[in-house]
């Protein structure tokens, strides 16, 4: 029987590979491109966290995560179309980083790392994958535009930490943090909320 975390992780791995498996559509990638950007966006975050923690990757244990980015190719394929069409789609584009943000942030706590390094690994682990998709399909990764993204990642940290700390069971904390995640991208995409933009070189040169 799956537990929470593992419906969750299996949830954002499926939801971390459409997103990149329909880029790569968008950009007329082959299905085995697509299929290597699919994946990479969804194990490459929880990659780089377990490397860091030293723990081996789950990929490398469980051929599940595999399965899930084929899954995901077959879905893109059948409704290829109507996802390219959803250029804001609910579902794909902007809460999928709940889904594992929320199932993963307590992994560095339970090996005995402080909150901020929770908060910084859950972080990673939701966002690293995209970058990864977009620099493979040669876009300016979203976590370095204006866009709320990995902010929100660390808005789940705090939250779940202060679960944490308060004493609540594992998975509140987990279902908390996510959702934090969740609720904040909805707030920034509806209101339009985002960071300042640090001015460049070029806007300098063209006001003097």
């Amino acid at each position: 029987m799956p537990t929470f975390v593992q419906i969750l992780d299996f949830i954002g791995t499926f939801a971390f590979a459409i997103s990149g498996i329909r880029l790569a559509s968008a950009k007329r990638f082959d299905w085995f491109g697509a299929y290597v950007v699919g994946l990479a966006t969804a194990i490459g975050g929880g990659t780089i966290r377990d490397v860091l923690l030293d723990v081996t990757p789950g990929w490398m244990t469980n051929p599940i995560y595999l399965i899930c980015t084929g899954l995901a190719l077959i879905w893109v394929i059948c409704f290829g179309r109507w996802l390219i069409r959803l250029n804001n789609t609910f579902y794909i584009r902007y809460h999928r980083t709940g889904f594992v943000y929320g199932g993963r942030c307590g992994k560095s706590i339970a090996l005995g790392y402080p909150f901020w390094v929770a908060i910084i690994m859950g972080s990673i682990t939701g966002a690293a994958g995209g970058v990864i998709r977009d620099v493979f399909i040669n876009e300016i990764p979203l976590i370095f535009r204006k866009e709320i993204y990995a902010m929100a990642c660390v808005v789940g940290g705090i939250a779940y930490w202060l679960c944490d700390a308060a004493g609540m069971e594992s998975y509140v904390c987990q279902l908390v943090g996510g959702s934090a995640v969740f609720v904040t991208r909805i707030l920034a995409v509806k209101y339009h909320i985002c960071l300042p933009i640090l001015k460049g070189s070029e806007e300098t040169d063209g006001d003097s």
